[in-house]
């Protein structure tokens, strides 16, 4: 399929039949994917461009109807066409191989006057004529008929060079008159003119031309036409000839190494100058602006070369930028003329077609931009390809910013070798000693000099220099005083990339004090910061944020939840060397983020938790910072709600040990004991109703007092619970603990109420935790009833709300639920599964906990899928922790049963028979007697009596019954494997008869039965 854009749209088949595209819209789509062929497209831009602010009620149906009409008009014309429009994510694609405005491209870059002559014989009109008027060719159009010009001037030119003086002369008037504000056409003609002989009309021509400009521009002729209408005037006979211009070489250096890590970008930056006159690669030093523009540079097939251009050399705010140029392009003044240095440049390459690449302008950013400014206006074939630290904020330009090697993430050797900084770093370093090799042993230590050296081309090859002399360790281990380290005796390297030092302060001494100072204030940030930390902190205002990032010193992450200034670790190394009030800056540091923190605190509580645990998610170097600096006991108790959300209770612990001011002291009191009954520590009694009567708010009285239910003092909890809640939050959460104890107590009334009214009020406030709570309690409910499908629904749809809130301690929960119920379900394996997910969590948490909740299933999945020497070693280790608290823990009497019953199938029924009956004792001690139902059906199982065995039965469902506790499918299987070896044994009338006799007998009495 051949597409025609050099006038109006025409698509034709590759047999050069015509094809027929209906419709305005469908016209105007297919010229917007032409202008951007062989590139998604993206269906918002696409609506944005065909309707604007006229778009239709359902704008991408309308889009899609747009697009089927387009894909039916070209399959109907050649079938398998409609392939060629892609639907790909954003938007669309338009495979398009064959357009004339490529081939035009192609012919243009020549010399020759025959492919000169094809390729302005592909113009049929304007380009997108049918559509000229839409924004989106506005750019492409413009830009091709600029090249038009630009082709008609080289043509002119190359017939002068043949004589055809009369001939363009003619051709030319046209052009002229359709143009009379183009110096660089009226130029051509005006040699075309005198060199025919016509001298006269030239002078016309440029008098026509110096009002014009006047009239309608103010402006004056440019220096090269006045200096060639004064040639004119003196009948200089030279004007008969082609002026004579520099030669043009190609000067880029040879490769030396291989260029790591660089293919993408390579890619995309070849593709993209033909078609983008000014491109400024942007990056902080040592990024590799340099060798990426060189390599660029290599593949560009520019009719008259490539010419590399350097400025390092250059002093600071040097203004001799065009005589820089000049010398590169080897160009030499003609006698008699006394043209600038800039209209010298302008003249040697008024009728080249060449990139120009000019390295290193960050310090001279106004003379180098005032040139290529010049440039852009008056030499059309010429192409700016330019290397900064900073843009040079023209218009026209294309930043692209040059970002770091990627890093690995950890030391495994497959992600490290697949790390483009590593593999450059091992490149350098196995050059430097032939033995090294990335593998196994040396990955590690690869990707943490990686990360520490932010991926920088530069500071890896410095790194790699030293491998020689320290090897790997010796290098990683230096890090700290990099700037001592990292350094090259290279000859061949220019001095200002000989060391770290040297890299970064020549960025720096670009920088006006103030802006010095704010850079050195920023480096007291930790992992980033937002723009209004950084105004605060640093005592600035966003300008100066702007200049820092525009000179790369600084760099904008906005890939979050919000902006961040970020610097790289060697900056910020280089930064705290020069900081002089950080003692101050580091006491604003800790005074922000601490009312930071006492901000959030409240919010956690309500709606917009999740935006304020993101937020402290991001701020978490910058709070651990400010608490060494200055936030001490009055941040800890503002971020203890927070850690505990995030499961950080041993962060949590540390900073609360910190003394603080009495007041402080007194707000720390009921968290520090919470945290410490989290994580399994026994607080007597007293302490506890002491650090919970200085709670001044309830928050922490609360936290304090439910973590007291984890030890299984449930009279102790039950106290501490009784005070009047002070908001609807605290009211609720008390609510969620009341449901733990009912549920522990096997108070099925109690829990439905307090856990479905708790849901409700959390629900109306928006805190997710709190409704996640509260609905775990109603899920332990439905598993309490029987009801395991409802059960595992409520704690899935936990799990998922827990995990997208990274609430872990949350998520460790609902593993565990989860876990529970596939074992009473009879799915062992996903039991495990679930539970080994888990137990990792509880792991990584340091919470005891939730460690017992996933080891509980682990061990009870174990022995149910006849695995007892498995379970005997979970079921034993958790049974010893139960029995060494200073209250019997809820879960001991089921760890016992479960143990008993392993015991039992292992063959020692005695033994299993003492473990259900002090399960029984324990339960009864705990006055939850839900949990003696188990203990008196382990019993059942291993008594030797089968009278006595039939009766527990018995007692055992009567007692389930009226606690509306069914069995589960798991704990069925124990019940109907004793009760099938009694009924062999008995006899089914006469065991009938005692399970009968059983049922009217307590749970106390039944246990008395032995």
């Amino acid at each position: 399929m051949q597409f025609g854009v050099l006038g109006p749209l025409a698509v034709t088949t590759d047999a050069g039949e015509p094809v027929v595209v209906p419709g305005t819209k469908v016209r105007a789509l297919l010229a917007d994917l032409l202008t951007n062929r062989n590139q998604v497209v993206s269906a918002d831009r696409l609506i944005d461009d065909l309707w604007g602010e006229d778009a239709p009620a359902n704008p991408a149906g309308a889009l899609q109807v747009r697009v089927s009409q387009l894909r039916k008009a070209l399959n109907d014309a050649e079938p398998g066409a409609r392939d060629l429009v892609e639907s790909r994510p954003p938007g669309y694609l338009l495979r398009a191989d064959a357009v004339d405005a490529d081939r035009f491209d192609e012919l243009a870059r020549s010399t020759d006057v025959e492919r000169l002559t094809e390729a302005l014989a592909l113009w049929r009109g304007e380009a997108y004529a049918d559509v000229a008027d839409a924004e989106f060719v506005r750019a492409e159009a413009t830009r091709l008929g600029e090249q038009r010009l630009a082709v008609h001037e080289r043509l002119a030119e190359a017939r002068l060079a043949r004589g055809e003086h009369d001939l363009v002369a003619a051709d030319l008037a046209e052009l002229v008159a359709r143009h009379p504000l183009r110096e660089g056409l009226r130029a051509v003609q005006l040699r075309a003119l005198y060199a025919a002989g016509r001298q006269s009309e030239a002078l016309d021509s440029y008098a026509e031309l110096r009002d014009r400009l006047a009239e309608e521009l103010g402006l004056d002729p440019g220096p090269e036409l006045v200096a060639l209408h004064r040639r004119i005037l003196e009948q200089d006979a030279g004007l008969s000839a082609p002026p004579t211009a520099a030669i043009i070489r190609n000067s880029l250096p040879a490769q030396l190494d291989e260029l790591v890590g660089r293919a993408e970008a390579l890619a995309e930056l070849r593709a993209l100058l033909p078609r983008q006159r000014l491109v400024t690669l942007v990056g902080p030093g040592g990024v590799g602006k340099t060798r990426l523009a060189t390599e660029t540079a290599r593949a560009q097939s520019f009719p008259d070369g490539v010419q590399l251009v350097e400025l390092a050399s250059l002093p600071v705010g040097d203004t001799r930028v065009a005589e820089q140029v000049l010398a590169a392009l080897g160009a030499h003044e003609a006698a008699g003329t006394s043209l600038s240095p800039a209209d010298r440049v302008v003249t040697a390459l008024r009728h080249r077609r060449l990139l120009l690449v000019l390295d290193n302008c960050e310090h001279l950013v106004e003379p180098v931009a005032e040139l290529v400014a010049r440039l852009l206006r008056d030499v059309p074939g010429v192409s700016v390809l330019a290397t900064s630290r900073e843009p040079l904020g023209l218009t026209g330009e294309l930043l692209w910013e040059v970002p770091p090697l990627p890093v690995p993430d950890d030391g495994d050797l497959d992600t490290v070798q697949r790390s483009a900084a590593a593999r450059l770093f091992a490149a350098r370093a196995a050059a430097q000693q032939r033995g090294f090799r990335l593998d196994g042993r040396t990955a590690p230590a690869v990707a943490q000099l990686c990360r520490r050296l932010d991926g920088l081309p530069l500071a890896l090859e410095l790194a790699a220099t030293r491998v020689r002399a320290l090897g790997l360790r010796g290098v990683v281990d230096r890090l700290d005083d990099r700037f001592q380290l990292l350094s090259t005796a290279q000859r061949d390297v220019p001095p200002r990339q000989r060391t770290l030092t040297a890299v970064i302060g020549w960025s720096w001494d670009l920088l006006d004090e103030a802006d010095r100072t704010v850079l050195a204030r920023l480096a007291v940030f930790r992992d980033g910061c937002t723009p209004e930390a950084a105004e605060q902190v640093c005592q600035t205002d966003l300008d100066t944020l702007a200049r820092l990032v525009d000179r790369s010193l600084v760099v904008l992450d906005d890939s979050g939840a919000g902006p961040r200034y970020r610097l790289f670790e060697s900056v910020v190394a280089f930064c705290l060397d020069r900081l002089t009030d950080g003692d101050e800056v580091r006491v604003r540091h800790a005074a922000y983020y601490t009312e930071l923190a006492e901000r959030a605190d409240p919010g956690l509580r309500g709606a917009d938790q999740q935006r304020w645990l993101a937020l402290l998610d991001a701020e978490t170097a910058n709070l651990r910072s400010a608490l060494v600096h200055g936030g001490g006991l009055r941040l800890a108790v503002a971020l203890s709600w927070y850690w505990h959300l995030r499961g950080r209770l041993t962060e949590a612990r540390r900073a609360l040990a910190v003394p603080g001011a009495p007041e402080q002291e007194t707000r720390a009191a009921p968290w520090r004991v919470g945290f410490a009954l989290s994580q399994g520590e026994a607080i007597a009694p007293d302490d506890v109703r002491a650090a919970v009567a200085a709670d001044p708010n309830g928050h922490a009285a609360w936290f304090a007092a439910n973590a007291v239910i984890e030890h299984g003092d449930l009279a102790l909890a039950s106290e501490l619970l009784t005070t009047a809640p002070v908001d609807t939050w605290t009211e609720a959460a008390v609510l969620t603990s009341l449901a733990h104890i009912a549920h522990a107590g096997g108070d099925q009334t109690v829990l439905e109420r307090t856990a479905t009214r708790s849901a409700a009020l959390f629900a109306d406030i928006g805190d997710r935790w709190g409704r996640l709570r509260a609905t775990e309690w109603v899920g332990g409910l439905a598993d309490m009833r029987g009801e395991h499908e409802r059960a595992a629904a409520l704690h899935r749809e936990g799990l998922r709300w827990a995990e997208e809130l990274a609430l872990w301690p949350q998520v460790c929960a609902e593993l565990s639920w989860l876990a529970w119920l596939a074992v009473q379900t009879r799915d062992y394996a996903q039991g495990r599964e679930l539970a080994e997910r888990a137990y990792g969590l509880a792991v990584e948490q340091g919470s005891p906990g939730a460690l017992v909740f996933a080891e509980m299933s682990l061990g009870l999945a174990a022995r149910r899928d006849g695995k007892l020497d498995l379970a005997v070693t979970h079921l034993t280790r958790l049974a010893d922790l139960g029995r060494g608290e200073s209250q019997p823990a809820l879960y001991l009497p089921m760890i016992l049963v479960e143990l008993g019953y392993a015991v039992e199938q292992g063959g020692d029924p005695d033994a299993a028979l003492a473990l259900h009956i002090e399960a029984f004792e324990v339960a009864e001690a705990m006055t939850t007697m839900r949990d003696a139902v188990g203990p008196l059906e382990g019993m059942a199982a291993a008594t030797r009596s089968p009278e006595v065995a039939a009766r527990l039965l018995g007692a055992a469902a009567a007692a389930r019954l009226a606690a509306r506790a069914p069995a589960a499918p798991a704990e069925r299987d124990d019940i109907d494997r004793v009760t099938e070896r009694l009924r062999a044994q008995l006899g089914p009338e006469r065991f009938d008869a005692l399970v009968a006799e059983g049922a009217k007998l307590s749970p106390s009495e039944a246990r008395a039965q032995l």
